[in-house]
């Protein structure tokens, strides 16, 4: 019997290409504000997040002041000076003290030298007393020379200190005096900020404090242009309270726009839940899908950071307003959730957004 083997090329065979990966798109909205809370309004003022109060070291009198609100400063430039007359006759004293001291003591060396040489050549020719005495005058000769020269120094320093130099590059804010002006060591000059960083300063009044926490986001309106709005989250709050029985709160701008400046007023906008009330958010019921347990569920929130989805367990699920659903527990506010097709989503599976500028908001 013959047995007729079909070879079977293998070097031309290529293996299939793996299947693109398809990126499903998504139609995604951003959770909106606290549900149930009151909408609070209050006034506020733009501060630098880096700002600083900058005087001399010195007291003296106002000289030159070189810039103006608004301007423009460099580290280590020249912004205003002190009249120096008065410092520079301090160094010329001191001067001349040291000269004084360094000539005592040359005198006082002298006569130790020669009373202790005078003793050592012809003993008991002078007392040993005599020696000590000469001795101690030169000792304390030559202490004075170093006080002198410690002095010497100080009177340099403080002159120098009569030019006030820019500790930083930045912007100045307040200019508190004019040429001619008598200042004590610590007296403001300017006020100076470094450009970047923006908060709003606002006063909370004791009705409404309670309802405001570290953390808490809020959004910020600007009178030079009403139409855009700023997101803004609270950094600090006061214990004690101000005028009007009103708490200070500190509102970091998270958005840096050069258009705001220190000194601008803003408008401040909060949503506050009364005391008794759960923290909640409104979610597109289409976004949840249901869990095994009642008030249970999921929700597939958007990482701007990978173009994937989180499966995001979330609860408390109650009152429907409308197409909403309220939801207390697993959300903060403001993610970007997926309300369409949620049944065919995986977690970290990768999407694109529908609406590319939600991610960017």
């Amino acid at each position: 019997m013959i047995m007729v083997v079909a070879a079977v090329p293998t070097g031309c065979t290529k293996e299939a290409p793996p299947p693109k990966e398809v990126v499903r798109a998504v139609k995604t909205v951003k959770v909106e504000e606290r549900a149930s809370a009151q909408t609070r309004k209050f006034s506020g003022v733009v501060e630098a997040v880096d700002k600083s109060s900058l005087s001399f070291e010195v007291a003296g009198n106002v000289k030159d002041v070189l810039f103006d609100v608004g301007q423009e400063i460099t580290k280590g430039e020249v912004i205003a000076t002190l009249d120096p007359q008065t410092f520079n006759l301090d160094v010329d004293a001191a001067q001349a003290k040291l000269r004084r001291a360094r000539a005592q003591l040359t005198e006082k060396e002298a006569e130790y030298a020669r009373y202790r040489k005078v003793n050592e050549e012809s003993p008991g020719a002078v007392s040993q007393s005599s020696v000590d005495q000469t001795k101690a005058a030169f000792e304390s000769a030559r202490e004075n020379v170093k006080v002198a020269v410690s002095e010497l120094n100080l009177a340099k320093r403080d002159l120098t200190k009569t030019k006030l130099l820019a500790p930083f590059d930045g912007v100045i804010a307040t200019r508190h005096v004019e040429p001619f002006f008598e200042v004590k060591r610590g007296d403001p000059i300017y006020d100076a900020f470094v450009e970047g960083a923006m908060e709003v300063t606002s006063s909370i009044p004791e009705t409404d404090i309670e309802g405001i926490y570290i953390g808490q986001n809020c959004r910020l309106v600007f009178p030079i242009d009403t139409q855009q709005v700023y997101n803004g989250i609270v950094t600090d709050i006061g214990r004690v309270a101000s005028t009007a029985n009103a708490f200070p709160v500190k509102i970091k701008i998270l958005t840096i726009d050069p258009i705001l400046r220190p000194g601008m007023t803003a408008e401040v906008t909060f949503q506050i839940a009364e005391a008794d009330q759960q923290r909640a958010f409104l979610v597109p019921v289409s976004a949840l899908r249901p869990g095994k347990e009642a008030n249970r569920g999921y929700i597939f929130v958007f990482d701007p950071a990978t173009s994937s989805v989180k499966k995001t367990a979330v609860r408390g699920l109650g009152t429907v307003e409308g197409d909403r659903m309220m939801v207390t527990e697993g959300l903060q506010g403001g993610e970007i959730v997926a309300v369409a097709g949620v049944s065919f989503l995986e977690d970290g599976q990768k999407v694109k957004l529908m609406d590319p500028t939600q991610a960017k908001e």
